[in-house]
């Protein structure tokens, strides 16, 4: 098989590093319809089954601190060859996995393995596109990534209709197969200097990021926009299918207008990113996520047993999504292009971290009613909105 590496101006660049972030929402997405029937085939409670999300997400925090020195080491080709491989073999042990505390391993090294494609596609799409163009093709690439989600619910719903859930994970096992012969083949080496793997130098560039005035407020604010997510991904089952009755083939249905709304927030990033800063775009994102919340509150209030009353302002809350993320990765890696796997490792690390805690920590509240996952929802905001309006204040003092 012939090599015929893309060049950087190919959009299929563009959807090959797309497909490589994916990997991330398809292990999230595709077995929460499965969830329910996991929680029985185990013999265990909701607690726990909200545990095998955090402990993915533990995962694929934790890697990111290696991940990003190593790809700044070897390269970004071999790191992500060697982590994807790792992502086969932990869905295998999914799909073999006969217990709860066998599920919650699998999951961690799947966590692992899952965390290559996300964050190294970030890192070479800053190698390839420089500092002001990444914005634009970060928002490009979420767009194209947002059909994963559109179609991972409903393609797991699909799945347990015929087969049983083991099936979930076989499918996501080919899917990384097929992302390790298109890296193989396609994927070209972006890395512009090799970094020394010596302690002082690792530790040396997480300092470097660390006292950075925007990275670490600007890591946190999207980091807790994306928590927000995971908090709404990890009770949306349980929500949907036990609370409200949703039928488990409709359920993937309920996230379509999330994920219409998260295309719609990145493709409108995309064209704001040609005549506003990024950190202009951000502030828009955090205060749209804060009045998306609030209006979930509003209408959960008014109409508790209406499915409606939470689709709809989830979708807003995806339209600021699409706004935050993007132009967040952009402000943190921008000022440090020699070190921009180590920067997206340490901004992944923090984000995954904290999706982690808030996903566990919904899980101890959510009984048989949607009121806990909403007020962690407006907490969450409201800390992002603070944070994100603190950016555009460094920002103005910085000056454009």
């Amino acid at each position: 098989m012939g090599h015929r590496q893309l060049p950087h101006d190919s959009p299929w660049l563009l959807a090959l590093l797309a497909a490589l972030v994916a990997l991330g929402p398809l292990s999230v997405d595709m077995y929460l319809p499965a969830m329910p029937i996991m929680m029985r085939a185990f013999d265990t409670d909701i607690s726990h089954m909200h545990l095998t999300l955090s402990s993915y997400l533990a995962g694929f925090a934790l890697f990111h601190l290696a991940c990003g020195p190593l790809a700044d080491r070897f390269g970004r080709k071999p790191v992500l060859i060697s982590g994807t491989l790792l992502f086969v073999a932990a869905c295998i042990g999914c799909s073999l996995a006969n217990t709860v505390e066998q599920m919650l391993a699998f999951r961690f090294l799947q966590g692992v393995g899952a965390c290559v494609g996300p964050t190294l596609a970030r890192a070479v799409a800053r190698d390839v596109f420089g500092p002001t163009d990444a914005a634009r093709a970060l928002s490009l690439i979420a767009m194209l990534m947002a059909l994963a989600p559109a179609v991972a619910p409903t393609l797991g719903g699909a799945l347990l209709l015929v087969l049983p859930w083991e099936s979930v994970f076989i499918f996501l096992a080919a899917y990384g197969a097929v992302m390790i012969a298109l890296i193989r083949v396609f994927l070209a080496e972006s890395l512009p200097q090799a970094q020394s793997l010596h302690p002082l130098t690792i530790a040396r560039n997480y300092g470097e990021l660390l006292v950075d005035p925007f990275f670490l407020t600007v890591t946190v604010s999207s980091g807790l926009v994306y928590a927000g997510l995971m908090v709404y991904l990890a009770s949306s089952s349980f929500v949907y299918i036990e609370m409200l009755g949703v039928p488990v083939e409709y359920f993937g249905l309920v996230f379509l207008s999330s994920v219409v709304g998260y295309m719609g927030g990145s493709a409108f990033s995309a064209r704001l990113s040609k005549r506003r800063d990024s950190e202009q775009i951000m502030r828009l994102g955090v205060m749209l996520g804060m009045a998306a919340c609030c209006l979930l509150w509003v209408s959960a209030t008014l109409w508790p047993a209406s499915v409606l009353a939470l689709v709809l302002p989830m979708s807003l809350y995806s339209i600021a999504m699409g706004l935050v993320l993007p132009h967040a990765m952009a402000i943190a890696l921008r000022p440090f292009p020699h070190i921009a796997g180590t920067a997206s490792s340490l901004l992944g690390f923090i984000q995954m971290s904290l999706s982690a805690a808030a996903s566990a920590l919904i899980g101890g509240f959510l009984s048989d009613s949607p009121l806990p996952m909403i007020h962690l929802l407006l907490g969450i905001s409201l800390v992002a909105l603070l944070l994100g309006l603190r950016v555009h204040r460094l920002y103005l003092r910085a000056g454009p």
